[in-house]
């Protein structure tokens, strides 16, 4: 891996200074407030080509800046790993595999794997004797609101904190954990603790419960941005993040002992909050908070994490990511993800698979592409399988499986590809299993359905011997005419079917339980629509024409199994047809008993406030407010769809 620099960041202050020198960083010395105002101003950023810039707010009412959006581009977080580009890593990550499982049958063979052994004992984590740089400075009273921690949007329950890397250890093997959990602040010292009953920091809380003992907890923020990274990836329970991170800066991480609880954490991070968490507490009521889904995540109870120290640097950075309808800052953490641990995923569990993608409009496990190497009948399904039960892909919900033909970061050709092959008949297949905590449209609570598209060649033993000879490209002005009189129906794009790709996208109105059903049999009707395959149906105030609005919308808002019917052909020459139910649903429609959250915007004061103050910014032309396009479906202003 090619390294950019010498030696690793010895501190956010060292990365700031890196990307202002590459033209990367904007700093906004107006006087910016963390409540809302922020967030409007990334967002806007962040949506922009490329990602924008990483932003640097100087005056935010607290001493201490806010650097956000750093990771916000693929250049960014290549910069922040220390690298030339994110394959790089995977690279190293797949050759250091290789020479691990390398046999040694002989003295020489063994002994030229010393090196390697040396180079990876370089990479674990040390203790240091010494007061770390992070604890340069103590508060007396340890007080949050000296932070400038964000309230990101209109509806959330507080501030949160966004960022930070979560440091607890199993109460059984003593083994340390870093995750990355929100957390919002109820008092100077006193937070929520936003685990997820799937994650390892719930369950080193289960041994502490069980055990009847206080769970001390430290969270980290700022340092090194591989420290940040680390918390985020999906490692196993046994591998420490601090070896992830000191395998990517090429310098093992020296660690520190907490003052008020014997935990460890950097010495060189920006920010540290020590404390505990009480099992025998009750729980606090925690949220809303407008989730990186694009929509609320409402409230629950979660942990109540009680601060007993705040220690940070000299020169401290407070360092913070806002998350809501995508693109934002947290898709390139996920294509950085995604390039790292390719190599892992293909070595350990999918030996076939040669790439993947998160494309960001799926939020990370809403949609997933999948390129496999196809060697023999029935692959397709037997990688959907192995993919949905690999740590974290068990989220997943759509996931599309190719083989080595295609080009699956080509959205556009992959999608004619797929349009051109797939036959809903018998290349869709569905599964049952967890869903994410955060996932609202699944019938039940963190359970749900998921959809399996195989798109792969087919060996004879996979095809029934029908060829059929569709007629994908009907008259689209005589379509539309005849699809606009359907009652129910106010507006339809069918520009995919002149870009040789079977599709449409609908939006309709249900004003009664079987309103979509009567809709969707009037579409089958209309003769010549017949060779169309996939048809979405999505609420009357989404704008069908943006594609990626439209797969954020309808992946977040399906529960396959519940939402999708394949329809078989009835005529000669018809195709069988894949019908997705994109909108929102409700107890009085649809029969769904959970609340249904809004999706994320800003607050029209927040977008005007920001508009008034964008030429003092800095931050160069006009950028109209992105919350705009999606205010219209908004049902009430508060997280719950009214």
């Amino acid at each position: 891996m090619l390294k950019l620099f010498d030696m690793a960041y010895q501190g956010l202050r060292e990365f700031i200074e890196l990307l202002e020198s590459k033209g990367e960083l904007i700093r906004i010395t107006i006087p910016v407030s963390p409540e809302l105002e922020v967030t409007e101003i990334v967002d806007r950023l962040s949506k922009s080509e490329g990602g924008g810039k990483a932003l640097l707010f100087e005056t935010n009412g607290t001493d201490f800046p806010i650097l956000i959006n750093a990771f916000g581009s693929e250049k960014r977080i290549a910069l922040a790993l220390g690298c030339d580009n994110l394959e790089s890593i995977g690279a190293e990550i797949e050759t250091l595999f290789k020479k691990l499982a390398m046999p040694r049958t002989g003295f020489l063979d063994k002994l030229k794997f010393l090196p390697l052994l040396s180079q990876m004992a370089s990479w674990m984590p040390k203790r240091i004797s010494a007061r770390g740089k992070c604890q340069e400075n103590v508060m007396k009273s340890p007080d949050l609101l000296k932070l400038p921690i964000l309230k990101c949007w209109p509806a959330d329950g507080g501030r949160f904190i966004t960022l930070p890397c979560v440091v607890t250890r199993d109460p059984e093997t003593g083994l340390r954990n870093v995750g990355m959990y929100r957390m919002q602040v109820f008092g100077p010292d006193l937070t929520g603790m936003h685990w997820h009953k799937h994650k390892t920091g719930a369950r080193h809380f289960a041994g502490y419960k069980e055990k009847g003992i206080r769970m001390p907890v430290s969270v980290v923020i700022g340092g090194d941005p591989a420290y940040t990274y680390a918390a985020t990836a999906p490692l196993p329970d046994n591998i420490d993040e601090y070896l992830l991170a000191g395998f990517l800066r090429k310098k093992k991480v020296e660690l520190v002992k907490c003052l008020t609880n014997d935990l460890e954490v950097p010495n060189d991070a920006d920010f540290i909050i020590e404390g505990y968490i009480d099992p025998q507490e009750e729980f606090i009521w925690e949220g809303p908070f407008g989730d990186h889904t694009g929509f609320y995540s409402l409230a629950d109870w979660y942990p109540k994490f009680h601060v007993t120290c705040i220690t940070y640097r000299k020169d401290a950075v407070y360092q913070a990511t806002i998350v809501g309808i995508p693109p934002q800052e947290d898709a390139w953490i996920g294509r950085a993800t995604e390039r790292i641990f390719l190599a892992p995923m293909k070595m350990t569990l999918i030996p076939e698979l040669n790439d993947m993608e998160l494309p960001a409009a799926g939020v990370a496990h809403n949609v997933t592409l999948a390129k496999i190497e196809k060697t023999y009948a029935g692959q397709g399904p037997k990688v959907m399988n192995a993919m949905w039960g690999a740590g974290q892909m068990m989220f997943n919900k759509i996931l599309i499986v190719a083989d080595q033909k295609t080009d699956i970061k080509d959205y556009d050709a992959f999608a004619k590809y797929v349009s051109r092959v797939v036959n809903p008949l018998h290349d869709i297949y569905f599964s049952q299993g967890p869903m994410d905590v955060l996932d609202h449209s699944s019938s039940r609570f963190a359970y749900g359905s998921k959809i399996g598209i195989d798109v792969t060649s087919k060996f004879k033993e996979e095809s029934d011997g029908e060829e059929q000879n569709i007629d994908n490209n009907p008259d689209v002005d005589t379509c539309r005419e005849k699809i606009l009189q359907i009652s129910g129906v106010s507006s339809c794009n069918l520009s995919l079917l002149a870009n040789g790709i079977s599709a449409i996208i609908l939006g309709i109105v249900k004003e009664h339980p079987k309103a979509l059903n009567e809709i969707a049999e009037r579409i089958l009707s209309v003769r010549e629509l017949t060779g169309v395959k996939l048809i979405v149906f999505v609420d009357p105030e989404l704008n069908i024409y943006d594609l990626n609005a439209v797969v954020w919308y309808v992946s977040g808002n399906i529960d396959p199994r519940r939402d999708c019917r394949i329809v078989p052909p009835v005529y000669l020459g018809e195709a069988a047809h894949f019908i997705m139910d994109g909108t929102r649903k409700s107890d009085e429609i649809d029969g769904f008993k959970r609340d249904w959250p809004n999706p994320v915007v800003s607050s029209p004061e927040t977008i005007a406030r920001i508009d008034e103050l964008w030429s003092a910014l800095g931050l160069g032309p006009f950028i109209p407010s992105q919350s705009l396009k999606y205010i219209p479906l908004q049902r009430g202003g508060e997280a719950v769809s009214q």
